[in-house]
């Protein structure tokens, strides 16, 4: 392996468990960390008191333990240190919520100033999302179909149309509150809308696709298009495709939706 690729730093490091590493050295920092599991337990328990602090601030349900960080850290301790280490490794569920592991929230992602990917050029789920944010979010008296107010009837009912379990994110800390949401068509499939609404009135909309075996898009990256002013941030889990879409620059989209994506990793 070259030099130049092995070489990591300490700055690399904290840059990585605060989610501000560089798109393109995230995936030589994580295998790094494969040939260091050493380094591997550090940055997990880095990763734990930066949870910890989150969680002295809000509850925070970090879900079940990813293999990212953690087999690294596990197949280098004993059986008598594997508890303890599974607990610090618990840390890694965050840095693979977010998609570091493996470098696949920054690492695939095309920025729509590279011109990868077009509003015409991207998946036709997509551009539902983008006309179906441009259709409802001026509305001033039916924005959505449930408001928010009958959140849990929302979810359920969406969820059952759709077959999965939902959940409609929560973007309070971000600035936006749920407004509610409503069912839309698709190709041949349901589509699910969830609005918000920050203090100034401006609006978001998360929209989730659900498609037919073997029809989901086989390309899964995260991408970012924008017509005009309206940005959307999309990417593909399985059978269904989510996109963000809002009036915001490109970097205030991603970050909104790198919060989506992690809760509902989680």
């Amino acid at each position: 392996m070259n030099e130049s690729v092995t070489v990591v730093s300490q700055a690399d490091l904290h840059a990585l468990v605060d989610g501000e590493l560089d798109a393109g050295r995230v995936a030589e920092v994580m295998a790094w960390l494969q040939a260091n599991p050493a380094e591997a337990e550090r940055v997990a328990q880095w990763q734990m008191q930066r949870l910890q602090l989150r969680q002295a601030a809000r509850r925070l349900d970090i879900g079940e333990t990813p293999a990212a960080l953690s087999d690294i850290v596990v197949r280098a301790s004993g059986r008598g240190r594997r508890r303890a280490l599974w607990q610090q490794a618990a840390a890694a569920s965050m840095l693979l919520a977010v998609g570091l592991a493996g470098g696949r929230w920054w690492g695939q992602m095309a920025p729509t100033a590279s011109g990868a990917a077009t509003l015409a050029t991207s998946p036709a789920f997509v551009r539902e999302a983008s006309a179906a944010h441009a259709v409802f979010t001026p509305e001033k008296r039916h924005p959505v179909e449930v408001a928010a107010s009958d959140e849990a009837h929302l979810v359920q009912w969406l969820s059952r149309r759709l077959g999965t379990t939902l959940k409609a994110p929560s973007l309070a800390d971000r600035g936006f509150r749920l407004l509610g949401g409503r069912l839309l068509p698709g190709e041949g499939t349901p589509r699910a809308q969830f609005m918000y609404e920050n203090t100034q009135g401006g609006r978001l909309t998360l929209y989730v696709a659900a498609f037919k075996p073997g029809q989901a898009p086989a390309d899964t990256s995260f991408r970012s298009v924008r017509e005009g002013t309206r940005e959307s941030f999309y990417w593909v889990e399985g059978s269904f495709g989510y996109a963000l879409s809002a009036e915001l620059p490109a970097s205030e989209v991603q970050a909104l939706a790198r919060e989506v994506y992690t809760q509902l990793a989680r």
